[in-house]
C-alpha cells in the first residue's frame, strides 16, 4: 500500500510517497534530474514487501514539494539537496535510515552521509562516491565528456534558463533517451515524471544547482562552512554499496576507483543499465538496499 504524507522541515513542505509499515526499517529514495518518485515505483515495493518503511520525497524544485517561505533562495546546490535530507529524517522522527539514490539523489544521500554520518544507517548511491568537486569542475574533461554534457554547458547562460522554461519536457525526454540508450520506456512513462517538472521553483533550482557546481554562482552564505568540508572529500564511513550502469553515457569509465573513498564496510556493483538504474533494475537496487541492511544487522550483533 502506498501513502502520500506531507512533511514540513524548517525550510520545505515535502511530499512523500510512503511504502510499507509504519514500524519498518527506514529507508529514504530520492530521485534525481530529470525524474521523480516515479523512479522507485518497483523499487520501493520489494523494500516494503521486505520490511521497510520506504519514504520517496519529491526533491526541492519537483513536483508538489514547496519552499516555506517566497524568501528562501530557490537553491540547487548539494549542500542544501544534503541539508533537505537530514531535515526531512529529524520531521519523521525516524533512526538512521538507509539512503538510497541516484543523479541529484545519490549526490544529495552522499552529501548528508559524509556530513552527518551519525544520522545515517547506510548508502546506496549510483553512482560511486558522488560529491561534487565544485573546484575539479572549473576545468575541462574530455572532449567526448564535454559533449555528453551539453546540457550543463547550456544552462550557464540565460538562454538556457529559457530554453528549460520553455522546453522543459522536450529537453528533459533527450537526456532520458541519451542516458538510458538500452531503456525502451513509453510516452505514459515519462509523461507521469515529467508533471513533476511543472513545478513553478523547477528551472530556477536546477539552473542553480548546475551554475553552483561550476563555480559560476556562490550558493547560500549559510552553507558555505558545509561547501567547504565537502571540498576536502570527506570519506563516507557508512556501509555502503555504489553501483555502475554498464551502458551510462555519463559515467562511461564507471566508478570502480572510488573504492577508496569509502572507510568501512563497500561493496562495488555493475549492473546492466544506463544512467537511471531504479527504473532500469529496479531488482538490483533494492537488492543492494536489502544488502547494506544485513550488514548493519550484522555489524550491530558483533558489538554485542
Amino acid at each position: 500500500m502506498t501513502a502520500t504524507r506531507t512533511v514540513n522541515t524548517e525550510t520545505l513542505s515535502i511530499v512523500c510517497l510512503q511504502y510499507g509499515a509504519a514500524d519498518g526499517w527506514p529507508v529514504i529514495l530520492s530521485h534525481g534530474f530529470p525524474y521523480d518518485v516515479h523512479a522507485f515505483d518497483e523499487v520501493a515495493p520489494i523494500l516494503a514487501q521486505a520490511g521497510a518503511l520506504v519514504i520517496v520525497p519529491y526533491a526541492r524544485g519537483f513536483g508538489p514539494t514547496r519552499f516555506l517561505s517566497k524568501d528562501t533562495p530557490r537553491n540547487g546546490q548539494q549542500a542544501a539537496r544534503g541539508r533537505d535530507i537530514v531535515e526531512l529524517i529529524d520531521a519523521l522522527g525516524i533512526e538512521r535510515p538507509i539512503l538510497g539514490g541516484f543523479d541529484w539523489g545519490g549526490n544529495a544521500s552522499c552529501v548528508a552521509a559524509a556530513l552527518w554520518p551519525e544520522r545515517i544507517g547506510g548508502l546506496v548511491s549510483y553512482a560511486g562516491y558522488d560529491i561534487i568537486d565544485v573546484n575539479g569542475q572549473r576545468h575541462t574533461t574530455t572532449p567526448a565528456l564535454e559533449k555528453v554534457f551539453w546540457y550543463q554547458h547550456l544552462f550557464q547562460t540565460e538562454r538556457g534558463r529559457e530554453c528549460l522554461s520553455q522546453h522543459r519536457r522536450d529537453l528533459c525526454r533527450i537526456l532520458w533517451r541519451q542516458w538510458s540508450p538500452g531503456w525502451q520506456f513509453d510516452d505514459a512513462t515519462f509523461a507521469r515524471s515529467a508533471d513533476a517538472f511543472e513545478n513553478s521553483d523547477f528551472v530556477d533550482v536546477v539552473i542553480s544547482c548546475y551554475r553552483h557546481s561550476f563555480g559560476l554562482e556562490a550558493g547560500e552564505l549559510a552553507l558555505q562552512g558545509f561547501e567547504s568540508r565537502l571540498a576536502q572529500k570527506p570519506r563516507i564511513n557508512v556501509p555502503t554499496i555504489t553501483l555502475d550502469g554498464t551502458n551510462d553515457p555519463l559515467k562511461p569509465a564507471g566508478t570502480s576507483e572510488h573504492s577508496k573513498m569509502f572507510g568501512g564496510f563497500h561493496e562495488h556493483r555493475v549492473v546492466d543499465a544506463g544512467h537511471n538504474v531504479p527504473q532500469e533494475q529496479p531488482v538490483e537496487f533494492a537488492s543492494a538496499v536489502i544488502r547494506v541492511r544485513e550488514q548493519m544487522i550484522e555489524a550491530r550483533d558483533k558489538q554485542r
